[in-house]
């Protein structure tokens, strides 16, 4: 790209021409001369942009650069996203978040409403989308994109602010952590970008994918998660390393269980003491982003310009030991020894408080994605079923961050792979378009291949 002096004056003698506001007439210059870089100042056209964030704690309106903000509320990562039109996926998407604890159905519709009627009214001028690396961010940008690209906003009318890392912040778990000050550094920093037409159409293809009712092509053309998480691009650099974690929840070829639920059953069976630091909210549907406390351990805090993309190195995701199991695992009851109890507790052990394990079992994430509210949700199913993995304290009531958790015999049995959870208990789980049902799935991940693989319908 190159850059174009003069390019404020450019602006300015549109605006004169066509009474358009200094962001919509930038928007069209851009559009027609996609190679140029503009000279102007972000407080020269930001303000008059569409700001979308993940939540409003980020504190973009305290920046000086937005007069409007909208906020992009959704645990995609969570329940059904398939394959239909708009406004039946809003009802679904509906349908789910108003089934968190605390949600109010009223105001999520509200604020689909407003972010969706945001979007398409400003379809003229210039968005700016403040983001994070993590996947619960990188599922919306897609989702926002795509839209945009339906919408037939030029990509150069789009800029992306996004980082995963800030100098000084060893544990970077989101632009809430950030002051006002920082983030108005941002734009002039190669975490900021103009979106170029092969990062839409990277976003609308994962964004297709994601919502695909399989999560791979048996065909001899490669498509689904796989080669999204493939796929490298600066602009979006952070989306194959979110798509390789994505691929990741599929219950594993080993014992059935999601990377998730396998560290939950990891932090459970780690009964060191520990600070629970848990927030007392979480990444619920109708408030913020996963909470900076939720942090998991994040890379050495790179310099403030974000300037090493991720997408460059192998997903950090990939490094972790696939089983993620803590050294403090007690063995399962002998084959052969006196029977037990599948619903027993592992002798030696004691119960832990939800809020704890949910702490130990984000600290493994590289990326911080899910808020506690998930998690609990995650072991209250781990704690259901005819061979429960978990036991509670108390039992019958949904887990709260005070909820003593503890691992039975069958959940040491399975974490240390000498059984199957989906065989035991079946599943019933979408992720994106893909509904898992039943004690037979046809995709499990395989920690052998780090692939997605298809296994044949028992007979």
């Amino acid at each position: 790209m190159t850059k174009q002096a003069g390019f404020k004056r450019r602006v300015r003698a549109r605006m004169a021409k066509t009474g358009e506001s200094y962001a919509t007439a930038r928007g069209m210059l851009l559009a027609g001369h996609p190679g140029v870089t503009p000279d102007d100042s972000p407080l020269d056209w930001m303000p008059e942009a569409l700001h979308i964030s993940n939540g409003d704690a980020t504190d973009v309106p305290g920046t000086g650069l937005a007069r409007r903000v909208v906020y992009w509320r959704d645990v995609l990562h969570e329940g059904p996203v398939p394959d239909v039109p708009p406004a039946e996926l809003r009802r679904i998407r509906i349908d789910h978040l108003a089934g968190y604890p605390g949600v109010d159905r009223a105001e999520v519709t509200r604020q689909f409403a407003e972010r969706d009627q945001a979007l398409e009214a400003a379809r003229d001028g210039e968005y700016v989308l403040w983001f994070e690396a993590d996947l619960y961010d990188q599922l919306q940008i897609i989702e926002i994109l795509a839209r945009l690209a339906g919408l037939g906003v030029p990509a150069g009318r789009v800029t992306l602010i996004c980082i995963g890392e800030h100098a000084g912040i060893a544990r970077f778990g989101g632009l809430g952590e950030l002051t006002a000050e920082q983030l108005r550094d941002l734009p002039d920093t190669n975490a900021c970008t103009r979106l170029t037409p092969a990062a839409l159409d990277l976003a609308t293809r994962a964004w297709a994918a994601f919502r695909a009712p399989t999560p791979a092509s048996l065909g001899p053309t490669p498509a689904g998660l796989g080669p999204i998480a493939a796929t490298r691009l600066p602009e979006l650099r952070f989306l194959g390393e979110a798509f390789d974690r994505l691929t990741r929840e599929y219950p594993a070829t080993r014992d059935g269980l999601s990377l998730t639920e396998r560290r939950l059953l990891a932090a459970v069976a780690d009964t060191v003491p520990a600070t629970d630091t848990a927030p007392a909210t979480d990444t619920a549907p109708a408030t913020d982003a996963a909470p900076a406390t939720d942090a998991a351990p994040a890379t050495d805090a790179a310099p403030a310009t974000d300037a090493a993309p991720a997408a460059d190195a192998a997903p950090a995701t990939d490094a972790a030991p696939a089983t993620d199991a803590a050294p403090a695992i007690p063995a399962p009851p002998e084959v052969g020894g006196p029977p037990v109890s599948d619903a027993a507790p592992v002798a030696g052990t004691t119960f832990v408080a939800a809020g704890a394990v949910f702490v130990r079992a984000a600290a493994r994430e590289t990326r911080p994605f899910m808020g506690d509210t998930t998690a609990f949700a995650r072991i209250d199913q781990l704690a259901a079923g005819p061979h429960p993995l978990l036991l509670l304290d108390p039992p019958g009531r949904p887990v709260q961050r005070t909820t003593g958790v503890r691992l039975t015999s069958t959940g040491a049995r399975v974490l240390a792979g000498q059984a199957d959870q989906i065989a035991l208990n079946g599943i019933d789980r979408w992720i994106g378009g893909v509904h898992l049902q039943g004690h037979h799935v046809p995709w499990r991940w395989d920690d052998g291949t780090e692939t997605l693989v298809h296994l044949p319908t028992p007979p």
